[in-house]
């Protein structure tokens, strides 16, 4: 297993690698260029040098005068040595921006994720015992309603009815207007008031597709020779499903479920927006269109080496939960 792990993590390396290359060439190239911009507010300014002027030495100052590959190496080299530089846009160091705004997306997603779990597995299989129910037609139209739905149309159903109708929660933002003069609890208790309608869209828009995965592998789980067998020695229904089902139906739900750790930090840029909640999600989004290339590598290349370590975990989850893939 360590040899796999080894071997894993090495291969991880070459392609975070060449992932990083591609994403500062493409940072490099899109329309949007913040040294464009800053030259062009600087030459309007009263007795300024021209924009051609402003221009050269704005991308000397930010080492965009060479190649793409000058400046690649560039960034790698102070990358490697933990040294992502300052925001451009947002005018501080990148790793302080990024530390004062993911840990609002991440308790959003954590909340989500853990509430998408709890309700989407739990439902599929109940879908897939009773199927052709009432139970699984209502769970598979829940289902296909939260895939359809667009984020951003049930957020705005949400706060048209919860806020404007009912005026039970705030239309938008992290906090209320006496959020200070509240005690801790209070303030807890008032940041969870806020994070209610935007985890609710999370989870109804997220849960669709899990419970229609869960269901459809649980189904073919239950139709395998051994569920047969161990149902033909007297097994209880329960103990088949739970003991014998259900751990295989896991399978390749833990594909997902590896897959969903950069989740918890990417963010949530359309909810996040729609409620105002200052998440990494809508920031990375704000300076990768100013075209600030320092932090949008630092958050591409934080996501992609989550991605690459979920990956990781969903192979080693698969040792666990069966047996016959176990690395000897």
């Amino acid at each position: 297993m360590w040899k796999f792990i080894v071997k894993r993590l090495m291969l991880c390396t070459v392609i975070l690698f060449f992932v990083t290359m591609i994403l500062y060439a493409v940072m490099r190239c899109i329309p949007t260029s913040f040294v464009d911009s800053m030259a062009r507010q600087l030459a309007q300014q009263p007795n300024a040098k021209s924009f051609e002027e402003w221009k050269a030495q704005l991308n000397t100052i930010y080492h965009l005068d060479g190649s793409i590959l000058e400046g690649y190496f560039s960034w790698l080299g102070n990358a490697v040595r933990g040294d992502f530089g300052d925001s451009w846009y947002y005018i501080i160091p990148v790793t302080e921006k990024f530390s004062n705004v993911i840990w609002y997306s991440f308790v959003l997603g954590a909340i989500s994720f853990v509430l998408e779990m709890l309700i989407a597995i739990p439902l599929g299989i109940l879908a897939a015992k009773k199927q052709y129910s009432i139970t699984d037609y209502t769970v598979t139209v829940v289902a296909l309603i939260g895939i359809s739905l667009p984020t951003f149309f049930f957020a705005t159903i949400l706060k048209y009815v919860l806020s404007i109708k009912l005026g039970w929660l705030d239309l938008y933002g992290l906090v209320g207007r006496d959020y200070d003069t509240l005690t801790t609890m209070g303030k807890l208790m008032d940041m969870g008031r806020h994070m209610i309608m935007p985890v609710v869209t999370l989870v109804f828009c997220s849960i669709g597709s899990l419970m229609r995965y869960t269901r459809t592998n649980m189904l073919e789980v239950m139709n395998s020779d051994y569920i047969r067998t161990a149902r033909a020695k007297g097994l209880s229904e329960r103990k088949v499903i739970n003991k014998h089902a259900f751990r295989n139906t896991l399978i390749p739900i833990v594909t997902l479920v590896g897959g969903s750790l950069p989740g918890l930090f990417a963010g949530a840029m359309i909810t996040e927006t729609l409620f105002q909640i200052p998440g990494i999600g809508y920031v990375s989004y704000t300076a990768m269109v100013n075209g600030d290339i320092n932090f949008y590598m630092f958050y591409s290349t934080f996501l992609a080496v989550l991605t690459l370590l979920g990956t990781l975990i969903s192979d080693i989850l698969y040792a666990v939960v069966d047996p016959r893939v176990r690395i000897s």
